[in-house]
């Protein structure tokens, strides 16, 4: 039987981890010269994490998530999200042994439904994701060795996917959420399973500014009914979805946080190339 990744100690994950964690899209660390370069800049800057999105989709997203494992010491990479409907289980399986083997617990695996319009792109029928997920949790526990199987989190929003989390992986990894899901997804969850969300941020002097910053980042996501839905859980409506974005929700994700060059701002924010976000 593969080892369940949920059985991996919460407070050993937390301390891998660390208290801050760097989220940046999947084309990130390329066009930062280059993912080994990067994440010795990441791990330079005493992050303890980084987390890559984009989805992760093939074999060459995970052979530069190998490259950022291989040109640092303690740095933790982790996928913020696969995509599942991108991946055979057998083949994510022989990727993670590699991990495993040569770079023993210095990867998470975050997994994700994705979203309609991305799902349909690969050719694929974005049909009950829930089961979907389920059924790929099965057949990668049936793929994974006890030797071999990395930590795994569940990008979830909703109350059925946060049980799920809970139930088969070692947590949650929230993404577009307000800071009100926090609370609602530790609820759900208990006291015992990893929440580690992803929390955008806006450094600005300028409000106006700022909410420009943040609608333009915002753009993509309120056109997927994921991401809406769970905003509406907590009290936005069709009005803060439009024109990019009513000042009530950019305000919130991500937050406008109003600096003169804190100290968190010059020593980390600022230490990093335009449009990441932490």
């Amino acid at each position: 039987m593969a080892l369940n990744p949920a059985e991996v100690p919460t407070s050993t994950l937390t301390e891998r981890l660390g208290k801050l964690g760097l989220w940046v899209s999947g084309a990130a660390p390329g066009a930062a010269g280059g993912p080994a370069a990067f994440a010795r800049r990441v791990e330079a800057m005493g992050i303890g994490a980084v987390w890559v999105g984009g989805g992760n989709p093939d074999e060459q997203a995970l052979r530069e998530r190998r490259d950022m494992l291989a040109a640092t010491e303690r740095l933790v990479v982790a996928t913020g999200i696969l995509n599942i409907w991108a991946w055979d289980p057998a083949a994510l399986a022989s990727r993670l042994a590699d991990f495993a083997r040569n770079y023993p617990g210095r990867f998470v695996l975050g997994l994700g439904v994705s979203h309609r319009p991305q799902v349909e792109q690969l050719g694929r029928d974005y049909a009950h994701p829930l089961a979907a997920m389920r059924r790929f949790l099965d057949d990668l526990d049936r793929q994974s060795g006890a030797d071999s199987a990395a930590p795994r989190v569940l990008a979830a929003l909703g109350p059925n996917m946060l049980e799920l989390a809970r139930d088969r992986t070692a947590g949650a990894h929230p993404y577009l959420a307000p800071p009100a899901h926090s609370a609602f997804a530790r609820q759900v969850l208990g006291a015992g399973p990893l929440l580690a969300p992803e929390q955008a941020v806006v450094m600005q002097r300028d409000p106006d500014e700022g909410r420009r910053i943040a609608r333009q980042y915002l753009a993509t996501y309120l056109k997927l009914p994921n991401y809406l839905s769970n905003l509406r859980r907590f009290g936005f409506d069709d009005r803060d979805f439009e024109a990019g974005g009513s000042d009530r929700l950019v305000d919130t994700e991500p937050y406008l946080i109003l600096c003169n060059r804190s100290r968190f701002c010059s020593d980390h924010i600022e230490g990093l190339p335009a449009g990441f976000w932490c």
